[in-house]
């Protein structure tokens, strides 16, 4: 979860990273008493994600940096678009212009494209062929654990900006059972259903428990062994339209692996439950935003 806690650390080290014995620039070429504002503007359009992020950066640098958004998390915005304007002491402003860009062009390149792959699955979804997904009225666009490290909170609080849902936090929060942990329990003589129920024996009731397969002969398995979610992992379309009626509502049914855009309606329109796409946050590309002074 992204806190106030989390975003007020985050902040402080990366500019203690980007200016650990102050601008010298700054110090060197503008007087200290200067004051003077500046325009957030969007070069490309897109989905914002992290404005508030964007303003807590110059106040963490100078208190008395006032920043008014014009634009909100989840908003979508045009080419040219005003976006916030920054006003205060010209010299913090322009120490702490880059981290405040940073961070906010990431989580926006993520928002806007969580965005454009909600927009394609629901298109699969309401294709005449479809089948539709049992557990959701739509089938949900996820995020994964390939994120940056230590900005794992801003990244996952962007995609749900970008209308996605966030896939479990991390290691802590729900078990995933895949290829390399079935092999470490094939060698103690546990096979995949043993395994799930092995697991279920060692953890909450209320614990997550999904199961990663990559042949269609091991969903029985993963259904007899009680498995709350089955991923598909790498399935062809064929296969995943089989995988969803072998599954037939008895448990979640996630799709993961090589998923473009290019791909993603056509997944959704197998009846999958959930989409998960790590190119979301580990192959984003920034959303080009400029601070242009006045």
């Amino acid at each position: 979860m992204l806190t106030e806690h989390i975003i007020r650390t985050t902040i402080e080290a990366a500019l203690a990273e980007d200016a650990p014995a102050g601008d010298i620039t700054c110090e060197s070429t503008i007087p200290a008493d200067a004051v003077g504002t500046a325009a957030l503007t969007a070069r490309e359009p897109g989905v914002m994600s992290g404005i508030g992020v964007f303003a807590a950066t110059f106040v963490t640098q100078n208190p008395n940096i006032r920043v008014d958004a014009s634009i909100k998390d989840g908003e979508r915005f045009e080419a040219g678009q005003r976006l916030a304007e920054v006003s205060g002491p010209v010299r913090d402003i322009l120490t702490a212009e880059r981290v405040a860009l940073n961070l906010t062009q990431r989580m926006s390149g993520i928002a806007t494209m969580t965005s454009a792959f909600v927009a394609e699955a629901a298109r699969g979804n309401d294709r005449p062929d479809a089948v539709s997904p049992r557990r959701y009225v739509r089938t949900r666009i996820v995020d994964t654990r390939k994120t940056t490290p230590l900005l794992r909170p801003f990244e996952k609080y962007a995609v749900v900006c970008g209308g996605g849902f966030n896939h479990r936090y991390g290691l802590s929060d729900a078990v995933m059972v895949k290829d390399n942990h079935l092999a470490a329990l094939a060698e103690q003589g546990i096979d995949l259903a043993g395994a799930i129920r092995h697991i279920r024996e060692r953890v909450s009731h209320t614990t997550h428990i999904e199961v990663e397969v990559d042949r269609l002969d091991q969903i029985p398995m993963a259904l007899d062994g009680g498995a709350d979610t089955i991923m598909l992992d790498n399935f062809s379309l064929e296969d995943t339209r089989t995988g969803v009626a072998r599954i037939d509502g008895r448990a979640i049914v996630e799709a993961s692996g090589n998923m473009t855009l290019d791909r993603v309606a056509d997944v959704a329109a197998t009846g999958v439950d959930i989409i998960s796409v790590g190119a979301l946050t580990h192959s984003v590309r920034s959303i080009d935003l400029g601070l242009d002074y006045e």
